[in-house]
């Protein structure tokens, strides 16, 4: 990893290590037709073979059922069939694996890297994706033994209310079925056992029958925990949201995590397998609303199962989500941390030092913050705590001190843990603030890059100790945790996530290798929760949509607000944090339950754009609602126009046009968050809604892939969310800032992925000379530019290259 740029990080629940594409310039399919698209990184001149998906031309079956078109498997499996003995005569060794046609058309197939340019040239193909690896990448769990276990641990289900449910309402999820697409599930759990019946999913690591966890795994049984753990035959264990809902397992991630093939193949088996509900606590970060990934679950949605997805842990930032989170359709789930005692922190090095920034960044539990108070420790600089940084510093007993940058904070802290620090302290590297992240691996303080510099002054002048002074502070409400990825998405600007839930300290279900029960977080704990109450919102009104389902948990969230008591941004916390009883019982819907405005950015004048909501009665009375639309700040140059009362018939619906005029060039640039409210007596719904001024702030460029033609070229591929306005290859010396060159430049690309070839040499058409280089792909629109690594390439005297790709 280069440390230099601010690169996207490759960080979620489940991790995509390469992801993206490249295609060969001047490719074009046999029937004369755009060339199709190749996604990843490859070396098209090596023999090695490596596992790709093949999307066809044809539309799936409930992609041609959904748009009005015909299609059926006969039809499917015909054009794969031709696709296929092209194929065979092209790369006679490839050897094809799984075969799509429900949520994808296509088939995954072993080929060498070398036969992958033909096959782009085979008619019927429209693209061709990597088959890229996941890991089940939560958090260290906190295991908890027979002596200390409680059944009251599982606090997060009372929080959000779901006793409420069953007893009031007398719903309990019974008869909705909830796929858990994950490592597998241990059915044999007391608590999950009666969960499951004859038919338990299946594996797609093992190809069987038998969807357990793989030997030294657990997420999937935490996270089916979550959703409808039942108490166990005595009632002694913990109950989840739904616990008399059904469950099924599809293994997706083995010990060595898991493929796209894999993950695409357990949507489709779980749409034809009838479920009502999946959970996938897995993703990757590529902020793109059209991944693959995304689409299947588009389709599952539309066919009537209620997909929810983990929304990443790569927080705080803004434009962290990643595919599948960033699905138009399915649910995205950010995590929350349940309310906490805050304390203050207070360091000391030496007289006449003061770090007046100190505050406490998150900790695993007040028992272990507490421990420093009043302690004096060694502390050592660590860098950026990455994986590497470690290996020639002894933190033993010590604190460690933290650049930030690269890594998560929740990484930082884990690795820092690992290597025995008992404490750590991260200072800024830039001017301003840290956010908050509840539920470090280790007790964290904070600082700024100005009193980061003091500390490493200290250590200059041989001030190696620091002394802590801790006191309580306040009562913390619900909160975001600091980890969980925030929006919005790229390229829709749509809000993400959608909603939160509890992700912070969760208890549920481990295997018994395990101990039973275990402590755990990420957006990965938080998404089973809202899995959990679609279960009980489809058992209580099993006519609604999911679309409808989406609408209900959204229209009666929560706002969560910060310590101050001031609403986090929709970006981080979406419509808030899931409330099940108030989704059941709720007699209006809007939908969608959030809205994107648009991008205004009109020089001069005001510029208008046209959007709608939909507002459905589920009352057997007529409602008149209020409408209002607030803009929060900037309202003197935005003007709304919408209809102020409505009148909508039981069990009708009805659209509700908006008008929104903005004359940007007198506002700064930025986001206007509004909130459109509609009243009817004591009800009340407010939906969250944002416009962009000028072109939004996302990473002009998030990713870039490389790989070598077989002429030696080299083929790269640029992801633009927005498109840009110049771009640029640059070469820096590896490891530096010391830029090289720039052998490639261009201007005015279209948002999407940019496509083209370097021949290796200078601009000046002069040969780069023998060393390693690091290869940075940069674009700018709007006064806005960044990079994204590529990958490093080593030049050998005698004139042969090596590309180390970006992982």
């Amino acid at each position: 990893m280069k440390s230099f740029f601010t690169k996207s990080m490759l960080s979620v629940l489940a991790v995509l290590l390469v992801a993206g594409s490249f295609a060969p310039q001047g490719s074009a399919n046999a029937s004369g037709s755009e060339p199709a698209e190749l996604f990843g990184s490859y070396d098209l001149s090596s023999s090695d073979s490596v596992t790709v998906i093949v999307e066809l031309d044809e539309p799936s079956l409930l992609e041609a059922k959904h748009t009005g078109k015909g299609q059926t498997k006969g039809n499917l499996q015909q054009s794969r069939e031709q696709v296929k003995e092209a194929l065979a005569s092209i790369s006679p060794d490839s050897e094809v694996s799984r075969e799509y046609d429900t949520v994808f058309s296509g088939f995954s197939v072993e080929i060498a890297q070398e036969d992958i340019a033909s096959l782009l040239a085979v008619d019927g193909v429209q693209a061709v994706y990597e088959d890229v690896h996941y890991y089940a990448n939560e958090f260290d769990p906190e295991l908890i033994d027979e002596e200390s276990f409680s059944p009251a641990m599982m606090d997060s289900a009372p929080f959000i209310g779901a006793p409420e449910v069953w007893e009031d309402l007398g719903v309990t999820g019974e008869g909705i079925t909830v796929a858990i697409i994950d490592t597998g599930v241990d059915y044999t759990h007391p608590d999950l056992e009666s969960s499951f019946g004859d038919y338990l999913g299946y594996d797609f690591v093992d190809n069987d029958d038998d969807p357990n966890e793989g030997p030294g795994q657990y997420h999937g049984t935490h996270v089916a925990g979550t959703v409808a753990a039942d108490g166990g035959p005595n009632g002694e264990g913990i109950v989840g949201v739904a616990p008399d809902a059904d469950l099924v397992s599809y293994r997706v991630l083995g010990p060595n995590g898991g493929t796209t093939q894999d993950v695409v193949a357990s949507i489709e088996l779980a749409v034809q397998d009838g479920v009502d509900v999946m959970n996938l606590s897995l993703g990757n970060s590529l902020n793109d609303a059209d991944f693959a990934t995304s689409i299947a679950l588009d389709w599952a949605m539309r066919e009537g199962v209620v997909a929810v997805v983990a929304n990443g842990n790569s927080g705080p930032n803004n434009w962290t989500v990643g595919s599948p989170g960033t699905s138009r359709d399915a649910i995205s789930v950010g995590a929350t941390q349940l309310p906490y005692d805050a304390y203050n922190a207070d360091i000391f090095t030496s007289e006449g030092v003061s770090y007046p920034s100190a505050e406490i960044m998150g900790y695993p539990s007040v028992e272990e913050l507490l421990s420093l108070d009043g302690e004096e420790f060694e502390f050592v600089h660590v860098g950026l705590a990455g994986p590497g940084d470690f290996d020639d510093v002894d933190v033993d007993g010590k604190i460690a001190l933290i650049q930030r940058g690269e890594y998560p904070f929740v990484d930082k802290a884990a690795n820092a843990k690992e290597n025995g620090a008992v404490g750590a302290i991260i200072y800024n590297n830039v001017a301003g603030v840290q956010p908050e992240v509840p539920g470090l691996a280790v007790p964290t303080i904070m600082t700024t890059l100005e009193d980061g510099q003091k500390l490493l002054a200290e250590l200059e002048a041989g001030n190696n100790t620091v002394t802590f002074d801790i006191e309580f502070d306040q009562e913390v409400p619900e909160s975001m945790a600091g980890f969980s990825s925030r929006g919005p998405a790229a390229p829709t600007f749509m809000i993400k996530p959608d909603v939160s839930a509890p992700g912070v300290g969760i208890i549920s279900t481990m295997p018994e290798a395990f101990g039973y029960y275990a402590s755990l977080q990420g957006t990965s704990m938080a998404a089973p929760h809202v899995a959990g109450v679609a279960a009980l919102i489809l058992e209580a009104t099993p006519e609604r949509t999911p679309q409808q389902v989406k609408a209900a948990i959204m229209n009666t969230a929560e706002p969560v607000l910060d310590r101050d008591g001031n609403p986090y941004p929709f970006n981080s916390q979406g419509a808030g944090s899931v409330r099940p009883y108030d989704a059941i019982t709720t007699e209006t819907l809007v939908s969608p339950g959030s809205h994107t405005f648009g991008v205004f950015d009109k020089d001069n004048g005001r510029q208008t754009e046209r959007n709608h909501f939909e507002v459905t009665n589920l009352s057997d009375e007529r409602k008149s609602y209020e409408i209002d639309v607030t803009f929060h700040d900037g309202e003197d140059h935005i003007n709304v126009n919408t209809s102020n009362n409505l009148n909508v018939q039981p069990g009708r619906t009805q659209k509700v046009n908006t008008v929104v005029q903005i004359n940007a060039s007198a506002l700064e640039a930025g986001y206007y968050e509004a909130t459109i409210t509609l009243t009817h007596g004591d009800e009340v719904i407010e939906v969250p809604s944002i416009a962009f001024v000028m072109e939004p702030d996302y990473p002009r460029v998030t990713h870039l892939f490389l790989g070598v033609n077989p002429d030696g070229t080299i083929a790269g591929e640029a992801y633009l969310p927005g498109g840009a306005e110049y771009f640029q290859l640059q070469v820096y010396e590896e490891d530096t800032v010391n830029l090289v060159d720039i052998p490639f430049t261009t201007e005015n690309l279209s948002a999407g992925y940019f496509q083209f070839t370097w021949d290796g040499l200078k601009a000046d058409g002069s040969e780069l000379a023998p060393g390693a280089y690091d290869l940075y792909a940069f674009a700018l629109k709007s006064g806005q530019g960044n990079h994204a690594y590529g990958g490093t390439l080593t030049i050998e005297e005698n004139g042969e290259i090596e590309l180390d790709l970006a992982q």
